[in-house]
């Protein structure tokens, strides 16, 4: 279990989807239905819009909420699986343009889906550590999936920035985190390659679950907690049935995860979606309500986190747009408009 020796805790918090979407029935009807994914639908990345654009947008709602200036912010963390240059670093782009740069330090990272909660747990290691105040980790992605594999229904576009700073001027403050990785191949995209492959149902039980569930059991055994504990519980959602068991199997209720559970409307924003669903739930979290979360990416591994909600988040919440908002903001496109969005008609 990962505790820093000082409190540190979410200062600032953002959000962002892309407007556009593509209903999971216009999937279906270019491929066909492929098991009836409980999907709605999922947000596409405009032209103009990529993992960098995406994580600027979040960054500075962050920036918002926590009211703080961005030449404090000793780091910028971009986790991704899709940075827009192969060499050549998306946190430094984000960083100049937040207003951040020179002096912080900056880095992408990778570990598939988990690439956001990665740089999160950096972050409460940095700021706990005393060798910065603040700290921003983000996690977004435009994720991209084979043309007529099932991953066209949910890998979408979208996450979420985290400022994290002193446990005192938090709105939620770590308690604990714990990670869980082995060397599982069950998801993977080797260079050149435009699309991931996957090892179909080998990506649940030996990946997925085990993961999940090891993290999220090693977290609340070590702190002494159990599911009844927390009011709202998070999972990674690469569709909708992985993270609904897993909380089951775990002993949460529905309701615990209903307000992070947001891929049937946005899909899976790969290292954005558990957290984004955190920020769902800090946008109707009551202060000492507790959270508990679970990331997963493939390769693979699970970061859970234990968080407390402090009387700072009702102050801060409405300092930039909730998550709810980005939802509601829609405009439908057809699949021949998705495929031009998104570079899946190859030219060259």
């Amino acid at each position: 279990m990962l505790k820093p020796d000082r409190e540190v805790g979410i200062v600032g918090y953002g959000a962002y989807v892309p407007r556009f979407r593509l209903p999971a029935s216009e999937v279906a009807r270019v491929w066909g239905d492929t098991g009836g994914l409980p999907i709605k639908e999922k947000a596409v990345a405009g032209l103009d819009e990529d993992t960098v654009t995406m994580s600027i947008e979040a960054a500075r709602n962050a920036l918002a909420r926590a009211a703080i200036a961005p030449e404090e912010i000793r780091a910028v963390w971009v986790g991704s699986e899709s940075h827009p240059y192969a060499v050549k670093p998306s946190s430094t782009i984000v960083a100049e343009a937040i207003g951040a740069a020179p002096h912080i330090q900056a880095a992408d990272l990778e570990f598939a889906c988990k690439a956001g909660s990665e740089a999160i747990v950096m972050g409460i290691g940095l700021v706990g550590s005393g060798m910065g105040r603040y700290v921003l980790s983000i996690g977004m992605d435009t994720a991209q999936g084979r043309p007529g594999d099932a991953l066209e229904f949910t890998a979408a576009s979208g996450g979420a920035a985290f400022l994290l700073g002193p446990g005192a001027e938090s709105l939620a403050v770590y308690e604990a985190s714990l990670s869980h990785v082995t060397d599982t191949p069950d998801f993977w995209r080797r260079a050149y390659a435009h699309y991931p492959s996957h090892g179909h149902r080998f990506t649940g039980e030996p990946a997925y679950f085990e993961h999940t569930l090891s993290a999220a059991k090693g977290l609340m055994e070590e702190m002494g907690t159990q599911p009844g504990d927390y009011d709202y519980a998070v999972f990674h959602q690469p569709n909708t049935k992985f993270p609904q068991r897993a909380a089951q199997m775990l002993g949460f209720k529905p309701e615990q995860i209903k307000a992070g559970l947001l891929v049937p409307v946005i899909g899976n924003t790969y290292a954005g979606s558990s957290l984004i669903g955190l920020t769902a739930v800090l946008d109707e979290a009551r202060p000492g309500q507790r959270i508990f979360m679970v990331s997963f990416g493939s390769g693979a591994g699970s970061d859970a986190f234990s968080l407390r909600v402090t009387d700072k988040i009702a102050e801060r919440r409405d300092r930039a747009p909730l998550t709810k908002d980005y939802i509601a903001r829609c405009k439908y496109v057809d699949y021949a408009t998705y495929a031009r969005y998104r570079h899946k008609l190859q030219m060259k």
